[in-house]
């Protein structure tokens, strides 16, 4: 299955540990598959 037949549209994801590294690619694939991400990262308030 490629990226591109994946669909995430109307889908809400709440991503921790966004700021960098496996959190951040993972938010990024998220959004391009069309999801609503809701990034969290740590020392945000």
């Amino acid at each position: 299955m490629t990226l591109s037949e994946f669909s995430l549209a109307g889908k809400v994801a709440l991503v921790t540990g966004a700021g960098r590294g496996l959190g951040l690619e993972i938010a990024n694939l998220l959004v391009k598959a069309g999801a609503c991400v809701i990034w969290a990262k740590p020392g945000t308030a």
